[in-house]
């Protein structure tokens, strides 16, 4: 019963990612942790892979829709692409089992790693959530191509430390300093995840003995959910769906901060 819950996971996934280019992939660990079982150092490098996979099926069919920029995409991906790997190939190994002890207390490299989720979780469903009105008056267009590339490439860091594709963080970049459009920074968002997520994912196969057979049919039926996306979304309120998978995901935030710490 529980793989059946998780592999209709897979499907929400790709669907929640086809149609909003991001969010999806932030349900990829849970899925994987609480679902099916697996450890969360196994489940974020197997999330790189699920969410660049389906993600790639994505830009192709936005490709053909005329709605990727590819020269953005580059940009954007390039600082980001070397904070995942030097991330996955060197940080997440050398982190160590036990972080550090507070009287009984005892905080391993799979709670911490959790409980970054968490907070990244509840910061994407704020990022949903919050009206668009009640954006700073700080104009992104005076940062300098130097801060870009840092903040990109610490966006790096966090996508290669959860397994997420990033794509809460990346849209509202695309928009404000790119200036696209919304359908368009969807899709270049998608490109953008697909690489970052997949050059991630090379820095865990020389570190994790990978279950192939598990992670192709996970894959694919993710993949299934993101053709899905893309063709419901010319047909629904996509206003109305980030705010309710916005409350999804501050509920499931709020379940893994609850687990993670009390149990």
């Amino acid at each position: 019963m529980l793989e059946i819950l998780g592999f209709f996971g897979a499907f929400l996934i790709g669907i929640v990612l086809g149609i909003t280019g991001g969010g999806g992939s932030i349900l990829t660990v849970p899925v994987l942790v609480y679902i099916l079982n697996l450890n969360p150092i196994i489940a974020t490098a197997y999330s790189l892979f699920i969410v660049g996979t389906t993600s790639a099926f994505g830009s192709i069919q936005n490709f053909r829709k005329k709605l990727i920029a590819p020269k953005t995409a580059i940009q954007f991906a390039f600082p980001s692409v070397i904070g995942v790997y030097l991330t996955r190939k060197f940080i997440v190994p050398k982190i160590p089992d036990t972080i550090f002890y507070f009287g009984s207390f005892q905080l391993s490299k799979e709670t911490f790693l959790m409980l970054l989720f968490a907070i990244v979780m509840f910061m994407a469903a704020y990022s949903m959530l919050k009206d668009k009105k009640e954006t700073t008056a700080i104009e992104e267009k005076n940062k300098s191509k130097i801060a870009v590339f840092v903040e990109l490439f610490f966006v790096g860091i966090l996508i290669g430390l959860i397994g997420a594709g990033g794509g809460f963080l990346i849209i509202p970049a695309l928009i404000k300093l790119a200036k696209l459009p919304m359908k368009k920074a969807i899709g270049t968002s998608l490109l953008i995840i697909t690489i970052n997520s997949l050059i991630g994912f090379l820095g865990d196969v020389q570190n994790t003995t990978m279950d192939w057979s598990f992670l192709l049919f996970f894959t694919t039926i993710a993949v299934v959910g993101i053709f899905t996306g893309l063709y419901i979304q010319k047909y629904i309120n996509e206003k109305l769906l980030k705010k309710i998978f916005g409350i999804f995901v501050l509920v499931m935030s709020l379940i893994i901060l609850y687990k993670e710490i009390f149990s």
